[in-house]
């Protein structure tokens, strides 16, 4: 897509504008190629009373009017030329051009209140920009901007970028269906229903077919310019009615949107932004926004990140920890507007009711690499159970909340847990945070089951009497205790607290079963044991040195022991689905093979590894067709990294992962998996992959990332014996 072309083709004047609007509306007119004569649209009027600022548009069927649909080459032309001068700065607006400054380039300074076009068009260039550093740079800017002029603005603003209406916790969510958004599509611009479905088969952007259809509508009565406050609360207004209430919001705010407001008012709603900003860019963005406002008379805006780059690091990582322990932007954002940074941490700290992001462990395929990481120190090993993460809460006022590794809150999925949750404390508690396993349990045998068995209890409407699923809760941390945060403690002393204030009950609240030893012969025994128990491995842990909880991380201070259940590899890998081949023979119809990606954390992209094609049954594959085609899109993102040699039949939303065993890692000429880890050109791809199952519990940015892989790959026999074999001749060679 062209970027930003407003300021190249901008009138002079307002009498050269409105020829401009003229003569792109005749060019239109003669070229256009319209495939269906567009039914004749009812203009929108506002009904208000006098000094209503809040008035909503509505139709008046009596009155008609002549319009033409445009073709997808020449929307941006038209907006160029819409003919009203109050407009030309805003469809000027570019928060990405070098000699941005937060305050003069800020067109909404007069009126206090950031527009939503502002924010549309910030996604806009965004979305057209390629390098993730300039995509976060141009996010700083308009941040910054809002912070300065429209503070108020900054919260929502914050939640739209990431498409969120409120704290994942809080299981928000939008829910509108792609169906209700065309009819009130055809509703605003008078579109033909069939037309509109085939223009997003065509595109597969529903976000795109609606900016089309908004833009070459001409209206008798244009509408008050929406902002991004009554945006946001349309949104959640909207989140909240079900019905022909949702649709007639819906149509509300989309007869008032302008340009590009109509492409990513849309996409809000299907719940696909397209820009690529993931959470960790947004808080980085952030940051950078909050050093340019501090530096705003220091220097020019577009150099403080060259000036400030070690103010910029030290920001970034407060403001990540503090999410880290508090993910809730309603209470961090009002204190970065309020507080010093460095107060922020003090300002924002966990509190039970409010998930933490868990801390992880790093894989490792034998007990040789446990010496090799915790030589001389204390450790603990403990059975690493095949169930579900839970994260189990106690607030003040005596309520549990029960959260997934993704902070979803399942406690309505767990009413027997709640029930029980009184036989757990002994003496005085009063708050709490723990972390645990939850697995599916056989009350006869008195012994874990698969997890597979866990899988098949009801999720929503849970009535214990009806509970079929038995579950048991394995402890094994306590992070915050009676007011107080215990994730700066060493785990000793956290596991002290745990075992004084709970107490195990059998079948029901267990502590994880655990061995502290420096004898590495006594871990490979206790690894055996933990097998004929039914578990996936062990989980060593430091206990005193290198023994805090660090949240949101994959630490080496935990490391993840499994059995080798295949020859090379010691762990899977939880791998994002990105693309689909077309079946042959009898898997003709539907997806036979799948492109897979690991997840690059710090360039926040979805690297190629292998593709797939075995482990499915022929009702996976079914299954899995059905589930990913309503998923499917026009184009790799720009974030995908692949070689073009691996081109899929189909590119999905990465909205899946799948847990993948595989016989070995090697070098790819074509994948791109960690690529310039381990090799400066080639990326590290699987041998042999075979599919195991559907990761519910991981969401894409928590898929196994590119640094794993490329630890893996070097942790490898045949790697370290060649690398060693290299060290040798190397040496032999400085010798002769």
């Amino acid at each position: 897509m062209q970027k930003s072309i407003t300021s190249f083709f901008k009138p002079k004047d307002e009498s050269q504008n409105s020829k401009y609007a003229e003569d792109a509306r005749k060019k239109e007119t003669k070229s256009a190629s319209i495939e269906e004569k567009p039914k004749v649209p009812t203009p929108v009027k506002t009904i208000k009373e006098e000094g209503d600022e809040n008035a909503l548009p509505t139709v008046d069927s009596e009155e008609k009017m002549e319009l033409e649909a445009p073709s997808p080459v020449k929307v941006r032309k038209m907006e160029l030329n819409s003919g009203l001068p109050e407009n030309e700065a805003s469809e000027a607006y570019d928060p990405s051009v070098e000699t941005y400054h937060p305050i003069n380039d800020a067109y909404w300074k007069a009126q206090r209140t950031t527009p939503y076009l502002a924010l549309a068009r910030t996604f806009q260039v965004i979305e057209e920009t390629k390098g993730r550093l300039k995509m976060i740079d141009t996010l700083s800017n308009f941040f910054c901007s809002v912070m300065l002029v429209s503070p108020e603005d900054l919260l929502p603003c914050v939640y739209l970028s990431i498409n969120q209406l409120a704290p994942a916790y809080e299981g928000l969510e939008l829910g509108v269906a792609e169906t209700t958004l065309m009819k009130a599509i055809c509703k605003a611009t008078g579109r033909n229903l069939a037309h509109i479905k085939s223009q997003t088969q065509l595109t597969g952007d529903l976000g795109i077919v609606a900016e089309q259809s908004r833009v070459s509508q001409r209206m008798m009565f244009r509408p008050k310019p929406l902002n991004v406050r009554g945006v946001f609360a349309k949104l959640k207004e909207i989140a909240n009615i079900s019905g022909q209430a949702k649709i007639t919001l819906v149509y509300d705010v989309f007869v008032a949107c302008r340009h590009a407001e109509a492409r990513f008012f849309i996409r809000s709603l299907i719940g696909k932004l397209r820009i690529g900003i993931a959470e960790q860019s947004l808080l980085t963005a952030l940051a950078i926004a909050l050093v340019k406002r501090n530096h705003i008379n220091d220097c020019k805006a577009h150099k403080v990140c060259d000036i400030y780059k070690d103010e910029i690091a030290d920001t970034t990582l407060i403001l990540k920890t503090t999410y880290s322990q508090c993910p809730n932007y309603d209470i961090v954002i009002p204190a970065l507007l309020k507080y010093d940074i460095k107060e922020l941490q003090d300002r924002c700290p966990m509190h039970p009711g409010m998930p933490l992001r868990p801390m992880l462990a790093q894989p490792t395929k034998g007990v040789s690499e446990v010496l090799e990481r915790f030589s001389g120190m204390q450790i603990t090993c403990e059975w690493k159970y095949d169930g579900e993460r839970a994260q189990i809460h106690l607030n003040k006022d005596g309520e549990i909340s029960i959260f997934s590794r993704n902070s979803e809150n399942n406690t309505p999925k767990y009413p027997d847990l709640i029930a029980r949750s009184k036989s757990l404390v002994k003496g005085n508690v009063e708050t709490y945070i723990l972390d645990s396993e939850i697995v599916a349990w056989d009350i006869e045998r008195k012994q874990i089951l698969p997890f597979q068995i866990l899988t098949t209890r009801k999720r929503k409407n849970v009535d214990i009497a009806d509970i079929k699923v038995q579950v048991c809760v394995y402890i094994f941390d306590l992070l915050y205790f009676n007011g107080v945060s215990l994730v700066t403690k060493p785990l000793s002393e956290r596991r002290k607290i745990l075992m004084e204030h709970f107490q195990e009950v059998e079948g029901e609240w267990q502590f994880a079963t655990a061995l502290d030893t420096t004898d590495m012969d006594e871990v490979q025994q206790f690894l055996e044991e933990s097998i004929k128990g039914n578990c996936e491995g062990l989980m060593v842990k430091t206990l005193d040195e290198e023994a805090t909880y660090e949240i949101a991380k994959r630490s080496r201070n935990w490391l993840k022991l499994k059995k080798d259940y295949l020859s090379n590899v010691g762990d899977s890998l939880d791998l994002v689905v990105i693309g689909g081949y077309k079946g042959k023979g009898r898997r003709t119809g539907i997806y036979g093979g799948f492109l897979l990606a690991c997840y690059d954390t710090e360039n926040e992209e979805y690297q190629s590894i292998c593709k797939i094609g075995t482990g499915f049954t022929d009702e996976d594959l079914r299954q899995h067709s059905e589930f990913l085609s309503a998923h499917v899109i026009s184009s790799a993102k720009s974030y995908f990294r692949y070689d073009p040699s691996l081109e899929p039949d189909a590119w999905f939303e990465p909205v899946q992962v799948w847990e993948v065993k595989c016989a070995d890692l090697s070098l790819s000429p074509i994948h791109r998996a960690a690529i310039g880890a381990v090799d400066p050109e080639r990326g590290i791809s699987l041998r042999f992959p075979r599919f195991i199952r559907i990761r519910d519990d991981k969401s894409p940015e928590n898929a196994t990332d590119a640094n794993q892989v490329s630890l893996m790959y070097n942790s490898q026999d045949q790697v370290k014996n060649n690398q060693k074999s290299s060290d040798q001749m190397d040496m032999e060679s400085d010798f002769y």
